[in-house]
């Protein structure tokens, strides 16, 4: 078994700084959470080599891009199999207007989060695309109205972390 993996205060500061602005230069980081800049580089080298950093994107203003509707979709499902789901998944997954997709409990079996200009690109992509997929049931939509909050940032402890092994077991399951 392999010891856990732990960050410190240092190894969450640099990763805050991270999720703040992707294109801070190393030199930037090293100043921001005290270090020289190669123990930085290495310890920025270090978490991404245990996969915590999933990638790194720039972040657009949909509605300066025209995209001034931000609709939840609720979509049940005529049937909860396999194939079924697979057949759902498969037809959705390049859709560039569905931001989001969650396999769901309670009510509905996915929510969707969907982008569009209008509600009449709405329209074209329920009744072009949606309805058309056969292993859907029932299709319910709203509109947010306003975006209150919105963040990519995750919350991180400041004082350090010990990083869960995904590969073991529980050992009470054992």
């Amino acid at each position: 078994m392999q010891n856990p993996q732990r960050l410190d205060r240092t190894d969450i500061a640099i990763l805050h700084q991270m999720q703040q602005n992707a294109r801070v230069t190393h030199a930037e980081l090293a100043r921001t959470v005290h270090l020289s800049t190669t123990p930085c580089f290495n310890r920025v080298k270090r978490i991404e080599n245990l996969g915590i950093i999933r990638q790194q994107v720039t972040l657009l203003n949909p509605e300066v891009l025209g995209l001034r509707l931000n609709v939840f979709i609720n979509v049940s499902l005529k049937q909860q199999d396999e194939r079924t789901i697979q057949e759902f998944e498969a037809a959705i997954a390049d859709r560039p207007e569905v931001m989001e997709c969650y396999l769901m409990t309670g009510d509905a079996d996915y929510l969707l989060r969907v982008v569009v200009p209008d509600t009449p690109a709405l329209e074209r992509f329920i009744l072009g695309h949606l309805s058309r997929i056969s292993a859907i049931a029932s299709i319910r939509s709203s509109f947010a109205l306003k975006q209150v909050r919105y963040k990519t940032a995750l919350p991180l402890p400041q004082h350090g972390l010990t990083l869960p092994d995904l590969d073991a077991a529980p050992t009470e399951w054992l």
